[in-house]
């Protein structure tokens, strides 16, 4: 039985080395290749192409056909079920030694129809579409990778500013270059240049450091008991503004309002509600004494 191996690149740039690696891995034993030009277009059914019709003409019933991913033979769902159909013909066995296909017995057939497999057929279905594009996306980065490389350019983040150059880029920024220019002319990051050059740099002001961060807005539910009196009340705008773009929420015969506003304007609104607590000469009353001590638990959980 022979192990027939085929593999495709889709430009005359692309390398094989990745395949060439996995297959190596894979250990197959007395390889027969079929190797597609450079440059053969996937879009090219892969009943099409002339590498794998030789490799189909070549084979014999028991023969085992290795790629190292599914894209390298097909592009779709078609393409895939064209094949093993084909393959199935021709009783040959079909082994992916890369990506989520390298699990799958794809050319499992029921024993008395002899039809794929309808769960081998869903999961072809299910997981080609993100899978050839993973490993397609896989490809044209490992590609990518290797054209730079080979123009001279390396991968990662650029290195840092060599200590016998840190001394002519402090000199030169002192003299009045910028950054970006010093990053160009040393081929580094212009971070690199800022660590170089950092005991330079203009200090920010003591207004700028001693600036407290602006208060962010905070949602909370407020009881509708509260919210009934505070419109009734006289309010600062921003307080009255945060009152009326709350939202209602329905609890039963009750409701909340679903309050957004920065902690300041939830302390100020707490406060103006103070009276339903009892006190200067007003009844408490229990439901709404209640309501506001509730609200200003939640209040409270805030930083002032």
């Amino acid at each position: 039985m022979a192990n027939l191996v085929y593999k495709r690149v889709s430009t005359d740039q692309q390398s094989t080395a990745r395949q060439d690696l996995v297959l190596a891995e894979a250990g197959i034993e007395d390889p027969v290749v079929f190797e597609e030009d450079p440059g053969t277009s996937s879009r090219l059914h892969p009943l099409q192409r002339p590498k794998f019709g030789e490799l189909l003409t070549y084979a014999r019933p028991g023969d085992t056909v290795h790629i190292s991913e599914m894209f390298r033979l097909v592009r779709g769902n078609q393409h895939i079920l064209d094949v093993l159909d084909v393959l199935h013909r021709d009783r040959l066995a079909l082994r992916i030694h890369d990506g989520a296909f390298s699990a799958m017995d794809l050319t499992a057939r029921h024993p008395r129809t002899g039809e794929l497999l309808s769960t081998v057929k869903f999961m072809v279905q299910t997981l080609a579409a993100g899978e050839l594009q993973r490993d397609l996306q896989r490809e044209l980065t490992y590609d990518g990778l290797r054209a730079a490389e080979a123009k001279g350019s390396k991968g990662g983040r650029r290195p840092a500013v060599a200590a016998a150059k840190t001394d002519d880029v402090r000199t030169a920024y002192l003299e009045g270059r910028s950054i970006a220019a010093l990053a160009r002319d040393h081929r580094v990051s212009r971070g690199a240049i800022r660590t170089a050059v950092a005991d330079l740099l203009p200090d920010r002001s003591a207004a700028e450091e001693d600036a407290a961060a602006p208060e962010l807005p905070v949602t909370l539910d407020m009881p509708g008991k509260v919210a009934d009196y505070l419109r009734t009340a006289e309010l600062e705008p921003a307080e009255r503004a945060a009152l009326d773009q709350g939202v209602t929420v329905r609890r039963g015969q009750n409701y909340t309002l679903r309050v957004s506003a920065v902690p300041a304007v939830h302390h100020q609104l707490l406060a103006r509600c103070q009276p339903l607590d009892g006190g200067q000469g007003l009844p408490a009353v229990p439901a709404q004494r209640k309501a506001r001590r509730e609200y200003e638990n939640r209040v409270s959980a805030l930083t002032p």
